[in-house]
């Protein structure tokens, strides 16, 4: 049977379109749809378990994945099968998840899977811009309790121009590249990076995703309408009681409220807080306790959240006893670890990162094996965040997706800072000690200053720093730096970071509806204020890259040489370059690029004497004497008819000396003229048409002696010459003629 198969189309405005269409594929999902833009296409379904589990959250799981066989390649490795996500798939996966989560219902805890697959590759479509529509357009085709459709967007400038959904081609030359996640009323994330931007070119770029997006979300209503919209399906919602709510309200909210204005460290307040949920508890009876566990935690929970977010509002006041724009007390050190090529702490408030920096070579690049895209990071930034940071003791299970993301996200803000003149592979390792508000800001913070510790070339220094907002639809407050609870309780948590001179990197997730442009751009103003106050603490402490890396870092020296030479470099089986690596104690990598003709030779080492020696073998390598020119030359080997010896400025480069050219007078032995070890110049000739070897000649440049007459070549019995009486070398006469046979 042939199925029914429902479509529309999205036109980009300029000749580009994207598809939606489903009812063809994964039918026994409750959803399915295919995206598609250009040859890219992605398959998205998504299933919800129509019994709640029994977990008081959204169990919801948001996958995806770029299949090799989608760009016809096979995966890397031993075993030919995609195995665990990459790092890119696990950000795609973030940025999906960060938007749609907080569209389904709170009591809503049936499991929940969202799953997208790369099943066709374009190369000009980048498909992770797709990942959120096509999420969005499978739950719009199912029975979920979702609360309206959603969409992500690329944005870019490229030349003074946005454009939407670019090709990574064009990404290379824009100056601002975010992904922007909102419904056709609200942008709900935002997340990129940009050259310095300000915060209005900031705002600009939202906006013109925000447009495309609501004719994202627009499409998808009319595929869902011609599909045959679903009913919502019923479930189990949670059980309310406004007067149990009132109740507990009554009696903590004045209390949390006077312990919040009080301002205390996180341990104090949480034990306090702790403290008043007992106090509330007390007052019910066991019976009413075991019926009503659940209720009376939530509603205590609401009561404190209340209570925090007025004062604020009222006061202007926040948990630590700050004011909104205050920023925690910070303090920054560098060289902190003797051993690493750099390193810094970064310690502000109850937060604290610890950075270190490894130099090396092109050889530990970060290599990208994706059927998207296939190349290396030569800085990349990796960031631990232990459970002990957080008082916290709980199972390791390997780098969570939120390392990742914050990895991600500290990496991008730094990442255009560092100088196209640095040589070195740079890798950031980021290890948080503490925490109590965006760790990942410090994380930029003690990378900045790590970077400068190391001696690598920065442009500018970076900060960043986490802003929150609170607002009750009339009155708002952007809180600077903000803990970790008014993370949780705020509308916004948006993270910035840049240089004096503008934005470098982004993070929002914005939880209120209808956020004005105006408050965006205050808020991002306020953030910039915040930003060079941490900026100044960084400058105190260090204020410049050092000159040079520690003496005990590897020095990187590059030197560029024709692609014919780097055999010799090698040598037969590596040979060449095994022995100098090991004589000198360097690190040898060679990129030969076969378009230019050129290779670049990195050469790594912390001893100076190693490394001109290196520098040296390759001088020598590359060495092609003038014609006409002298060379001052050292005998190393002694022949019968000559003397081999090695150019001074260029060891290892032999030339004959035959023994006609050692001096005017006829020379029998070498000995007579040279001996081994001897120094002299000699003239080069090029090579010899008759030998195709080689000709110097020392003899060249001494004085010819008085009344000197060149004699004929010896006869060595070998050339068919003649000698000075006429007769030739066999003992004929040359004027005899040849005897008639008979």
């Amino acid at each position: 049977m042939i199925p029914k198969v429902f479509k529309q189309i999205i036109d980009l405005g300029d000749g580009r379109t994207i598809s939606l269409e489903t009812g063809k594929l994964a039918k026994q999902a409750h959803g399915s749809v295919v995206v598609q833009m250009g040859d890219a296409m992605l398959l998205c379904t998504v299933v919800s378990n129509y019994k709640a589990s029994s977990v008081d959250f959204l169990p919801l799981t948001v996958d995806y994945r770029e299949k090799f066989a989608a760009a016809g390649r096979y995966p890397g490795g031993f075993f030919k099968r995609e195995a665990r996500p990459s790092d890119a798939e696990v950000l795609t996966m973030r940025l999906v998840d960060r938007v749609l989560r907080p569209l389904f219902p709170k009591d809503y805890h049936a499991e929940t899977q969202v799953m997208i697959q790369l099943m066709s590759s374009d190369e000009n479509v980048m498909p992770d811009a797709l990942a959120g529509l096509a999420a969005s357009a499978a739950i719009q085709l199912s029975d979920f309790p979702f609360e309206m459709p959603i969409s992500e967007a690329r944005v870019a400038r490229i030349n003074g121009e946005f454009v939407i959904n670019p090709s990574r081609a064009q990404l290379e030359e824009a100056d601002i590249d975010m992904m922007v996640g909102a419904s056709a009323d609200s942008v709900m994330m935002v997340e990129g990076e940009m050259d310095e931007c300000s915060e209005e070119e900031m705002a600009e770029a939202i906006k013109f995703a925000h447009e495309a997006i609501k004719i994202q979300c627009a499409a998808q209503v009319a595929l869902a309408e011609a599909f045959g919209k679903k009913e919502t399906r019923e479930y189990d919602t949670e059980a309310t009681d406004e007067e149990l709510a009132k109740r507990i309200s009554d009696f903590a909210y004045q209390k949390v409220y006077d312990i919040a204005k009080a301002g205390s460290s996180k341990q104090d307040r949480s034990a306090a807080f702790a403290a008043i949920k007992d106090e509330v508890k007390a007052t019910f009876t066991e019976e009413e306790l075991a019926e009503k566990s659940a209720l009376i935690s939530k509603y205590y929970s609401k009561a404190e959240k209340s209570a925090i977010r007025d004062l604020t509002l009222n006061e202007g006041l926040r948990l630590d006893g700050r004011k909104t724009t205050d920023i925690r007390p910070i303090w920054c050190e560098v060289d902190y670890l003797p051993s690493t090529h750099g390193s810094s702490i970064f310690t502000r408030g109850e937060t604290q990162a610890l950075a270190t920096v490894t130099l090396g070579t092109s050889r530990e690049a970060n290599k990208i094996d994706m059927p998207t895209y296939q190349g290396e990071e030569a800085f990349y930034l990796h960031y631990n965040f232990p459970p002990f940071c957080t008082g916290e003791a709980r199972p390791l299970r390997g780098t969570s997706r939120r390392e990742v993301g914050h990895g991600n996200l500290a990496q991008r803000a730094l990442k255009g800072m560092i100088s196209e003149n640095c040589p070195y592979t740079v890798r950031i390792v980021s290890e948080v000690l503490e925490s109590n508000g965006s760790s990942s800001m410090a994380t930029v913070c003690a990378g900045t200053m790590a970077l400068m510790d190391a001696g690598v070339e920065l442009k500018k220094p970076v900060s960043g720093i986490a802003m929150g907002l609170i607002s009750d639809g009339d009155r708002y407050a952007v809180l600077s730096d903000i803990l970790g609870d008014e993370d949780h309780l705020g509308d916004m948590d948006f993270k910035v970071t840049g240089t004096a001179d503008g934005i470098t990197a982004c993070q929002m997730d914005i939880k209120v509806k209808g956020l004005s442009y105006e408050i965006l751009v205050s808020a991002l103003k306020q953030a910039r204020e915040g930003r060079l106050h941490i900026l100044e603490k960084i400058t105190d402490t260090i204020a410049v890259p050092n000159a040079d890396v520690k003496a005990h870092a590897p020095k990187m020296v590059t030197k560029t040489i024709p692609n014919e030479f780097i055999g010799a470099l090698i040598g037969p089986g590596g040979k060449v370059i095994q022995e100098l690596q090991k004589e000198t104690g360097c690190t040898i990598v060679i990129n030969e690029d076969p378009i230019t003709t050129e290779g670049i030779v990195e050469i790594l080492g912390t001893n100076q004497t190693g490394i001109d020696a290196v520098l040296a073998k390759i001088d020598s390598l590359l060495f092609k004497p003038a014609v006409g020119s002298a060379y001052e030359v050292k005998v190393i080997k002694m022949l019968d008819f000559g003397a081999v010896v090695e150019y001074i400025d260029a060891p290892g480069n032999e030339v004959l000396l035959h023994i006609s050219e050692l001096a005017w007078e006829r020379t029998d032995n070498v000995t007579d003229v040279v001996n081994m070890g001897d120094i002299f110049d000699v003239k080069y000739f090029g090579k010899d048409p008759k030998t195709r070897k080689e000709k110097v000649s020392r003899k060249a440049l001494m004085p010819k002696p008085e009344g000197f007459v060149e004699r004929p070549p010896r006869d060595d019995n070998r050339s068919g010459g003649r000698d000075n009486r006429g007769r030739d070398s066999r003992g004929g006469d040359r004027d005899r003629k040849p005897r008639p046979r008979d």
